[in-house]
């Protein structure tokens, strides 16, 4: 049938050169007589929007031995490659042709690779370019590299890099920030940073990639850092929107409430608060904070809504604890008529898991794909896994693992485990961290909470052959940090942090603050101390963790009444916990903590969790 067609075309050809010797008879109806047949069929070629003429145009050129023809073979070559009829097969194919391509012809065809499904082959193109003796412009060099962006080849960007400083591209800001893009992806920060210092003139694309790359490679201090200098009198670039879903981003991990209201003002001073993608970041940012007022108010002023909207307050509901009204807002989602998506679910499925309504959340899971069509992935099957195992229905959450349709990754597995050392299960526990060690995925965390099982129970001596393995096998375990936010510049502390240039102020709040809450009636939980210690001993052990730092820095250091925020890299233990919750009620303070995996909000002696973490 293809060659019947092709000769179908050919023979129309054939018959139009009485009107133009150079142009398919198809064609001719539209082209004036006063241009030349070289520009005519440049300008069909430009206007091409249907295959069956582009086979003929095809068949032209070669019928007619245009293919010699440089700007002619170009101009198609873009078309075919580029355009919505593209083809990279095809491409390759007319590229084949071409006796003696020009550069500017390579370009297209690395053009053409780096947006297709075989990106490698843009480099590929490149090189066989720099065999034939050609040179390599710039476009070429920009082209390339986002070819090796696909594929993170980090030495494909190191070659082309070399190429740039030898073709004398060091000056080209646009190519330098491109490749400061994959420094930055495959996690070369320092060689990003370098090449940003050493561009002649930075514009908002260049910032916005080394803001980026600060976010992509856990430098989110110095990501924030980099709104203030890029506007200074020193470089007097103003931020733009890209620039503000990524400071968005950053307040969000850190924890950054006034940075974060910072921004929210200067999208509004410059006219971007009607951006639905700025609103929706804005939601889940003022969630990540603690703040769902201030989310709920910018969600409740967007005129157009879409899913990512209704999910992203979902979600936000559903992580600071408030499940009943999570459901809610899904409900009325349906209502206005939006769909929910994958996303959607897994905040409901979420908010379902964080306050223990179990019988909900396996009628949304049903619901999912008869309903609406979602099948479930590996999130959703995760929150069902959480949801099953804080609610102590273990060997439940077990076989719902094993009857998967998808192969369990390790975080799943991880879920199971911290459902077991809530409820104390230590043969699971033992079983699931087997799987972990199949998958290679095990980590430091997953042998501290298997530990808190052994504490939990009083096994000491299986306790003491974790911990001896561990050490056999240099094993790290992360360190657990507290961070709060004071006049937009973050307070980090560890355990027994003795850094921070007020310790000692910090130290004597904290032995008052232990003080009051005693008379109050607060006893430390020492369930959370997997050393063998006395009662006594184990008390102070736990009296100096990190939250405990962040929250006496936060009553030393703002006016009485301020609420208090800590996020904390690790999840809270019983004993912080229930620090912050005797402190609410003493002092009068609202304290809100986002640990690992959820919201605390703290009030008069009471949290938002009502005990269910």
């Amino acid at each position: 049938m293809r060659r019947t067609a092709v000769s179908h075309h050919l023979s129309s050809l054939s018959s139009s050169q009485s009107h133009h010797p150079n142009v398919p008879v198809c064609f001719t109806t539209n082209i004036s007589h006063t241009q030349t047949p070289k520009q005519s069929l440049l300008d069909l070629i430009k206007s091409c929007t249907r295959r069956s003429h582009l086979l003929q145009i095809h068949a032209h050129i070669v019928r007619t031995s245009l293919v010699l023809e440089p700007t002619i073979c170009l101009q198609f070559l873009s078309l075919v490659g580029l355009s919505p009829l593209k083809s990279i097969s095809y491409s390759r194919r007319f590229f084949d042709q071409i006796a003696k391509p020009t550069a500017f012809q390579y370009n297209t065809m690395v053009r053409a690779y780096s947006i297709s499904d075989s990106p490698e082959e843009g480099f590929s193109m490149y090189r066989d370019l720099l065999r034939r003796g050609l040179r390599a412009d710039a476009l070429a060099s920009s082209f390339v590299i986002k070819s090796c962006i696909r594929v993170s080849s980090l030495l494909g960007g190191i070659q082309v890099h070399a190429r740039i400083l030898r073709g004398g591209h060091e000056s080209d800001s646009r190519l330098l920030t491109t490749l400061m893009d994959l420094y930055s992806i495959c996690g070369k920060c320092d060689e990003a940073c370098k090449l940003f210092d050493e561009m002649p003139k930075r514009d908002v694309v260049a910032w916005n990639v080394l803001i980026s790359c600060c976010l992509h490679n856990n430098r989110t201090r110095d990501a924030v850092s980099l709104f203030d200098i890029m506007r200074s009198e020193t470089h007097r670039c103003e931020p733009d929107e890209v620039t503000c879903l990524l400071m968005l981003q950053a307040c969000s991990n850190l924890n950054a409430l006034e940075f974060g209201e910072r921004v929210h003002k200067y999208i509004e001073e410059h006219g971007y608060d009607g951006a639905s993608n700025l609103c929706n970041s804005l939601i889940a940012m003022y969630s990540r904070c603690g703040c769902l007022d201030k989310a709920y108010e910018v969600f409740k002023g967007m005129k157009d809504k879409n899913v990512v909207s209704w999910s992203a307050m979902i979600s936000g509901l559903a992580v600071n604890g408030y499940g009943r009204e999570a459901i809610e807002a899904f409900g009325e989602m349906q209502k206005m008529g939006v769909l929910p998506d994958d996303q959607t679910f897994t905040g409901v499925l979420c908010a379902c898991s964080h306050c223990g309504l179990v019988d909900e959340g396996m009628v949304f899971f049903d619901r999912m794909s008869k309903d609406f069509g979602v099948v479930p992935n590996i999130h959703h099957y995760g929150c069902m896994v959480d949801l099953l195992g804080r609610a102590g229905r273990l060997d439940q959450a077990y076989q719902l693992i094993l009857s998967m349709d998808i192969k369990p990754d390790s975080t799943i597995w991880r879920t199971l485990l911290g459902g077991c050392r809530i409820h104390g299960h230590d043969a699971l526990a033992e079983s699931v961290i087997g799987h972990l060690i199949e998958l290679k995925a095990q980590e430091a965390g997953d042998y501290v909470l298997l530990m808190n099982i052994y504490s939990s129970a009083g096994n000491w001596e299986k306790l003491t052959e974790v911990r001896k393995f561990m050490k056999e096998k240099a094993i790290q375990t992360t360190p657990g940090c507290s961070t709060i936010e004071l006049k937009g510049v973050a307070h980090e502390f560890v355990v027994d942090d003795v850094s921070h240039p007020r310790k000692d102020e910090i130290y004597n709040m904290l032995d008052e603050i232990n003080s009051q809450l005693k008379i109050a009636g607060y006893v430390a939980d020492v369930s959370s101390e997997l050393h063998n210690l006395g009662t006594e001993e184990k008390g102070h052990a736990l009296s100096y963790h990190s939250e405990k730092l962040a929250i006496a820095f936060g009553v030393l250091a703002t006016p009485p009444g301020t609420p208090i925020r800590v996020a904390k890299n690790l999840r809270i233990c019983v004993d912080c916990h229930n620090f912050a919750m005797v402190l609410s009620g003493v002092y009068n303070r609202e304290v809100i903590i986002r640990d690992r995996t959820r919201f605390h909000h703290f009030r008069e002696g009471r949290c938002s969790c009502n005990g269910y973490w």
